[in-house]
């Protein structure tokens, strides 16, 4: 009886202990996760502002930030997988250039972010014509 409530306590305590290949597995997912989010965000907007065209009062700055957030960010997907394989050996040369790649891509996704940080200062709030407020005026007199 002692040695089943024994195994039962380490079975117990081996299944609260952290596994740390798993925790990495859940925490890459949830990155890639959250960056499919993210581009498919950059595309919807991109394609919001692409339909309303010039009436967007920062339609050039903005049609520029989504574009180069959209290439940062699929050139970060690319470099990463590029790392996978090279992490793939485990020699001195191959380490150095893993770590050299994730730099660059820590410096993408980076300037991605800025560039979505400065992008939703200036707002995708629909434009509202001149004569849509014309009109609005007019009716409430």
């Amino acid at each position: 009886m002692a040695q089943a409530i024994a195994n039962a306590l380490n079975n117990d305590s081996e299944m609260k202990s952290m596994d740390a290949n798993r925790y990495a597995t859940k925490k890459t997912i949830a990155q890639g996760m959250l960056d499919i989010a993210l581009l498919t965000a950059n595309a919807s907007q991109l394609k919001y502002i692409l339909q309303v065209g010039e009436q967007h009062q920062f339609y050039k700055l903005m049609l520029v930030l989504i574009s180069l957030s959209i290439i940062l960010q699929i050139a970060a997907g690319c470099l990463l997988m590029v790392v996978s394989v090279v992490g793939i050996h485990k020699g001195k040369t191959e380490r150095a250039i893993a770590d050299a790649l994730n730099h660059v891509i820590n410096g993408l996704i980076f300037l991605s972010l800025f560039c979505d940080i400065i992008k939703m200062n200036f707002g995708l709030d629909p434009a509202i014509p001149d004569t849509q407020k014309n009109i609005g005026a007019i009716e409430k007199d």
